[in-house]
């Protein structure tokens, strides 16, 4: 198996002209930032580094690879046999997955020559856009959830891959579930899941779906009871599986109203113990609302895989410092209107007050800052000489992630709470 091909074609066409002119093998630093918080968003959170880490050890060009490459003219003799050779053996430092991120914050920094540092650009942001946004909303949910339990169910509405993706970076952002099985292989996540109304319609009767459901799943089991008439099904379900029913789920109506009507029932019926999940295209919005609702749990879907509204973080790749012909390092950076950059290598750290209050971020450039009380600094050496550090992968990596973003969360003053739009919790500056 081998990433290479989840590239763009300029990557490698920027490869060839650069062996061309000799200019391949100087040294590098790029830089991975985003320039602003997509949907007034106060923070974000950096999700996807441990599946970057295991697609930059399996970019590898292969025969095939380099047979099309070379049938399609992509490149020339030079670049393909080099390319027949890649391998990453550059350092790779980072944000922490799970890390709370600004703009300007340089959550990623590959150094390498250029040939080998150019080439990862694309597999970089693909990953890193795609799950620092679902991260970014699904923290945004968890934080209006206070602390109710959610679900990721967007399987449906992503790619198959991009699925997977979304449910480990929804559980590293603090969901506790998801519905999707690869994700629960691949990465250690719980999993979840019951029946959806066409199981109730496949039967003959709502009665006769309930008893097969309890059958196979026991009282345990959560039923969907908005198929036909809640009212009527809540009072059957608690008749089938009696005042120890697991849960009740709701899918859609005036969701508040709904469940204090079942809440209510359910009381009634002696089910104190069973509880409330709702569904029915939830966001942060819809589960702020629900606040003060007798719900128990939420399961949410589309909104969390596409991002609720921003599904692209809108990091970038960017040459920072490169060496010149004599060796000696430069700074380069770009020059154009609103997109300017800030050139150098970065080292940030995040300032805190006596009480362990994020206050601001300071990312200091060409040199690190000396070690200062309540300075934390944000960069951790994740690839060293080509060899990823192997905390930070597979299911383990996952979950030290999820712990990482508790702990950063915890740093926020309240205001980086609020749902509104508006400006990032903190200040960034440059030293």
């Amino acid at each position: 198996m081998t990433s290479a091909f989840l590239t763009d074609r300029y990557e490698l066409t920027m490869l060839d002209a650069a062996i061309r002119a000799g200019t391949h093998t100087r040294e590098c630093v790029f830089e991975v930032y985003t320039r602003r918080l997509h949907g007034g968003r106060r923070y974000g959170i950096v999700a996807g580094t441990g599946r970057l880490l295991d697609l930059i050890q399996e970019f590898r060009f292969t025969d095939a690879e380099l047979g099309w490459l070379g049938d399609n003219r992509v490149v020339d003799s030079a670049a393909i046999d080099w390319l027949a050779d890649y391998r990453f053996s550059g350092n790779i430092w980072g944000y922490q997955e799970g890390e709370v991120y600004f703009p300007g914050s340089p959550v990623l920094v590959v150094e390498g020559t250029f040939a080998e540092a150019v080439i990862l650009e694309t597999l970089v942001l693909s990953v890193l856009n795609y799950d620092s946004a679902v991260a970014t909303a699904a923290s945004r949910m968890v934080s209006a959830a206070h602390g109710r339990p959610l679900a990721e169910m967007g399987s449906r509405r992503a790619s198959e891959h991009s699925a997977v993706a979304a449910a480990r970076a929804a559980y590293i952002a603090g969901f506790n579930a998801t519905s999707n099985l690869e994700a629960g292989r691949t990465w250690g996540l719980p999993t979840m899941g019951t029946a959806a109304h066409s199981f109730t319609l496949l039967h003959d009767s709502e009665e006769e779906a309930f008893r097969a459901q309890v059958a196979a799943l026991g009282s345990g089991t959560t039923l969907l009871v908005d198929t036909f008439d809640v009212a009527a099904a809540v009072d059957l379900a608690v008749e089938i599986a009696g005042t120890g029913l697991g849960a009740v789920r709701i899918d859609s109506g005036d969701l508040p109203e709904q469940v204090a009507a079942v809440r209510r029932q359910l009381d009634r019926l002696g089910a104190a113990t069973t509880k409330i999940t709702v569904t029915n295209d939830l966001d942060e919005y819809t589960i702020a609302a629900l606040l003060a609702a007798p719900v128990d749990s939420y399961g949410v879907g589309t909104s969390v895989v596409t991002g609720s509204g921003s599904p692209a973080a809108g990091f970038v790749y960017k040459l920072v410092a490169r060496t010149d012909a004599a060796g000696e390092w430069v700074s380069v950076a770009k020059k154009s209107p609103l997109k300017a950059s800030i050139g150098g290598r970065k080292y940030p750290v995040r300032v805190l007050s006596d009480a362990g209050v994020a206050t601001a971020e300071v990312i200091h450039v060409g040199e690190p800052e000396s070690a200062v009380a309540h300075h934390r600094p944000l960069l951790v050496p994740l690839v060293t000489d080509g060899v990823p550090d192997e905390r930070f992968r597979g299911a383990a990596g996952t979950a030290m992630a999820r712990e990482h973003r508790a702990a950063a969360i915890a740093e926020l003053p309240p205001q980086a709470f609020r749902l509104s739009r508006g400006e990032p919790v903190i200040p960034i500056s440059y030293e």
